[in-house]
């Protein structure tokens, strides 16, 4: 639990450093009184009950895909799950769009969270605010440095940290409401009410500030994963709700004793001795923050290469006891470089809470539809009630999201170019690469006119295995066409591999290597692995042995094609689209790296392919 807290409260957790100021901001027109003091803190409070106890804790993170979550793994699910096959393609494009939505958020979040943190250092001293730039870029530049280590070594270093900072969180928030009770009576959602009726439209417009106390709510189902259900439900309701909760109910408390500390009331909380102390724990809970959408946006980004929406890419696993703890260091400085020019760019979170929440309420909301087209399909426990539940929360989703698009020329389309960028570039490689296979697919021999042309004309043999890498578990591949007509030769043993992605987070050993014999010296193998595992070609071959196949390292060859596409004006995608893809595929890892071929015993044959 202390784990999951170092990594997957972050960015809820460090809410605190901001939304409740934002409310009050000019732009939102919102005088500074007590009735809409209390009416502030009534929404956050039940936004936080309503959308993340009751939404995300009570019911999302029950619809886990083998244990693993994010909107990926919950459109293959609905997928999988529903009979009506119309369904499938809006699905999977709904998760599709979800997931780039989410990668967005993982540039906006590292940057608002260092900048709200490094802000307090101008609360101490005005002379200090030109450091807040360059002390975020510095302390986001040793936060990705620190990726390569892992998600567990950094939970074990984060979650004693996120555990002091909820509990300051806590003691502040308690000691200011002894000083002002009354601020209490925001737990009556009368006051909520009440605010929308005195403030009329400037009351809906405020919403996107709102909306910013629940924003790092996504990030606990996408990073499901990496700690289980469990550890992340006992956390939220044990810890990190509660300490939320007092923290905000305490900067209302000294804003209705104090309304000048509007400026900065999270950091005015503290007792000015303390200030300093504050500035580090805060700085150190905005890394945190950080981490949280760090880690799932490395586990979104592997689901979406197994699931082949992206190239591969280099990924390491960083613990060998949770298979969803991963490394991509392509997107960890992708990342990076992003994160930091946000910080230049805006600045402030002032500035920068402008270009965030429309990316993450668009995710919310596409995860309550497809949990309804869930509830169709399967059968849960009190299956009414959480249909009612989602609803009620869908339309309060719909109407944080409309408050947020009210930002778009503000700096609300940036979360949204950058998820549009990233969903055409996985939707590009998803329809180029079903294009390519199916024009290799019918310029393949088939396996039966292929045994007819041995027989015709046996060739000559070379000793040992060779290990063909296909892509489609159809036919012969060209690779070994190609070796047997440029070298004239073939080996004693040739075996067809297949790399096959299964909708299932983890394949089981016994379901995971199918063997079928051709002809005498030809066989195919098909392996199948999950979208949160690697797929490894010496596991595949160990598992083709347990059904009977000889596997002999030192006598094996391993020939894998390499197809480079020809841009041509004909049918298909769009000139500029396959062009996209042809540069994505010659920025991709190398299939022999990414399978995990022997490098020693490994050839490539490479082909033009008009496309």
């Amino acid at each position: 639990m202390v784990g999951a807290l170092g990594v997957v409260f972050g960015d809820i957790g460090t809410s605190p450093l901001y939304a409740l100021s934002e409310c009050f901001q000019a732009h939102n027109h919102i005088s500074l009184s007590t009735l809409n003091i209390l009416g502030v803190l009534s929404l956050i409070f039940w936004s936080l009950a309503l959308i993340i106890a009751g939404k995300y804790i009570g019911i999302v993170m029950r619809a886990d895909n083998k244990g693993e979550g994010g909107i990926l793994a919950l459109s293959t699910l609905l997928v999988r799950a529903s009979s009506n096959w119309r369904l499938w393609s809006p699905v999977a494009a709904l998760g599709l769009f979800g997931a780039a939505l989410f990668l967005g958020d993982g540039f906006i979040t590292p940057a608002i969270s260092v900048l709200g943190a490094m802000e307090g250092i101008s609360v101490a001293s005005p002379a200090f605010a030109r450091f807040v730039v360059p002390g975020s870029v510095l302390i986001l530049t040793f936060l990705f440095m620190a990726q390569r280590r892992g998600t567990g070594a950094v939970s074990k270093a984060f979650g004693p940290v996120m555990l002091l900072w909820f509990a300051v969180l806590a003691l502040l928030g308690v000691l200011a409401i002894l000083k002002e009770p009354k601020v209490l009576l925001a737990l009556n959602p009368y006051y909520a009410v009440q605010f929308f009726v005195h403030n009329g439209w400037a009351g809906f417009v405020t919403l996107s500030s709102v909306f910013l106390a629940i924003t790092g709510g996504e990030a606990l189902y996408a990073d499901m994963g990496h700690f289980g259900r469990a550890p992340i439900r006992s956390a939220w309701f044990m810890i990190a709700m509660p300490a939320l909760v007092l923290n905000y109910f305490g900067q209302g408390a000294l804003l209705i004793r104090s309304p000048q500390a509007i400026s900065n009331p999270f950091y005015l909380l503290a007792p000015s001795w303390a200030l300093p102390l504050m500035i580090i724990l805060a700085t150190a809970a905005s890394v945190i923050a950080s981490q949280a959408l760090i880690s799932g946006v490395f586990s979104v980004a592997r689901q979406a290469i197994n699931l082949g929406y992206l190239p591969r890419l280099k990924v390491q696993h960083s613990s060998e006891e949770e298979i969803g703890q991963v490394y991509l260091p392509s997107m960890n400085w992708l990342l990076f470089a992003g994160t930091v020019l946000l910080v230049i760019g805006f600045g402030s979170t002032s500035a920068l809470a402008n270009a965030y929440g429309i990316a993450v309420s668009s995710n919310m909301v596409m995860v309550s539809i497809m949990l309804i087209l869930l509830l169709r399909s399967v059968q849960w426990p009190y299956q009414r009630a959480i249909t009612v539940i989602l609803v009620v929360t869908a339309a309060i989703e719909v109407c944080f999201f409309t408050a947020n698009m009210m930002k778009f020329f503000s700096g609300g389309w940036l979360p949204l170019v950058i998820g549009a960028s990233a969903y055409l570039l996985m939707s590009t490689w998803y329809e180029g690469r079903k294009n390519l296979n199916w024009l290799l697919t019918t310029q393949q021999i088939s396996a039966r006119d292929f045994l007819t042309q041995l027989e015709k004309e046996p060739p000559r043999r070379a000793a040992g295995t060779a290990v063909y890498l296909v892509s489609e578990a159809s036919g012969i591949p060209r690779s070994l066409t190609q070796n047997l007509r440029f070298n004239g030769v073939l080996h004693e043993r040739n075996l067809l591999l297949t790399f096959s992605s299964a909708e299932i987070p983890i394949v089981p050993a016994e379901e995971r290597v199918t063997v079928q014999m051709l002809a005498p010296g030809l066989c195919r193998v098909i392996a199948r692995f999950g979208f949160m595992e690697t797929p490894n070609i010496i596991a595949a071959l160990r598992g083709a042995e347990e059904k009977g196949l000889e596997f002999k390292p030192d006598e094996t060859t391993y020939i894998v094609g390499r197809e480079n596409p020809v841009i041509t004006m004909g049918s298909g995608m769009p000139v500029w689209r396959k062009r996209l893809f042809a540069i994505m595929g010659r920025n991709a890892q190398l299939a022999a790296i990414h399978f995990g071929v022997p490098a020693h015993r490994v050839i490539e044959i490479g082909s033009q392919v008009r496309l």
